[in-house]
């Protein structure tokens, strides 16, 4: 059966810059800072959803395991549209951002943790998402100004940390493009 309702790549292309194009368009000023997430297939969702919302960088801390073919493979070579950095240590990267001027938002479920939707997500700011097993690190959570979580109706008590981080994603980069248009 051909469907007449999708759309081909080309009709998805006609509205997307050139590729050189994209590359100097400014980016959002959003950044996410990955605190010991180690699992290939999480690093490599969280630069595509980079790429799908035009953030403006990455950050991987900690001790990077992941190699550079699984890398790809995770990203479908989509790392090429993302600026990505690496730290060594979570904590003095988030010192910099802070620095900078830099509002600190870490998804965790913890004592002081409020509803991602309940907040108002300022420009420029860092969203601090954690370890697949431990969570954002409690030196983390001392640096940031915010602590937001999704709230779970199920019996779960969390969501894998890529999904987790589409969610607030969504709500984060809306806020923010809001924010733009009305400036």
């Amino acid at each position: 059966m051909n469907s007449v309702m999708q759309l081909s790549k080309k009709d998805i292309r006609k509205n997307k810059p050139t590729r050189d194009e994209y590359l100097n368009q400014p980016k959002l000023p959003l950044i996410l800072v990955l605190d010991n997430v180690t699992n290939s297939y999480n690093v490599g969702a969280f630069i595509r959803l980079a790429d799908a919302f035009a953030i403006e960088k990455i950050i991987v801390c900690g001790a990077l395991t992941i190699s550079d073919k699984k890398l790809k493979k995770a990203s479908r070579n989509e790392a090429k549209w993302v600026c990505i950095e690496y730290s060594d240590s979570t904590t003095s990267s988030l010192q910099s951002l802070l620095d900078e001027g830099h509002t600190i938002f870490s998804v965790e479920l913890c004592h002081q943790s409020v509803d991602y939707k309940a907040v108002a997500y300022t420009s420029p700011c860092v969203l601090v998402l954690g370890n697949e097993r431990k969570g954002v690190s409690e030196a983390a959570l001392q640096l940031s100004h915010h602590q937001i979580h999704i709230p779970m109706f199920g019996m779960g008590n969390s969501l894998n940390v890529s999904t987790a981080g589409a969610i607030v994603l969504a709500e984060c980069t809306s806020q923010i493009r809001k924010t733009i248009i009305t400036q």
